[in-house]
């Protein structure tokens, strides 16, 4: 018997973003290299070797981020211990707040998901490291 999808993952996403607090890139830029704030990049290392990374940010793939969140974990990455804002994004915004609420259900704090996500950053011309040439 085929499987009955009840929730679509279109819906999943509208649901993670009605949830998590939300930053547009023209607020963003002025915040990459900030002391306050660090950047989470939730694509796959594919992705982020192909087309770079946003300077200082962490890279944490969404199907690792727990893992590096927690402490008790061996994959733990002591940046997600600091008193900061955690701007998390992806490539348009969708993977990076399932991610956010996540890591909100996790008890990291303050979580902001970047709108448009890496690829309205690069439209809006902001900084990035890395990547093929």
């Amino acid at each position: 018997m085929a499987q009955k999808i009840t929730k679509s993952a279109k819906s999943i996403v509208a649901d993670a973003m009605a949830r998590v607090p939300a930053m547009g890139v023209e607020e963003a830029l002025p915040l990459a290299g900030s002391a306050d704030h660090v950047f989470v990049d939730l694509r796959d290392g594919t992705e982020q070797a192909k087309t770079g990374i946003i300077p200082g940010a962490i890279a944490s793939s969404r199907g690792l981020m727990e893992f590096h969140i927690d402490p008790e974990s061996p994959a733990h990455k002591p940046a997600f211990d600091q008193d900061k804002t955690y701007i998390f994004y992806c490539a348009g915004g969708g993977r990076s707040a399932l991610a956010a609420v996540a890591a909100m259900d996790m008890g990291l704090k303050p979580v902001v998901n970047l709108t448009g996500g890496f690829t309205d950053w690069k439209k809006a011309g902001g900084p990035v490291e890395g990547g093929e040439k």
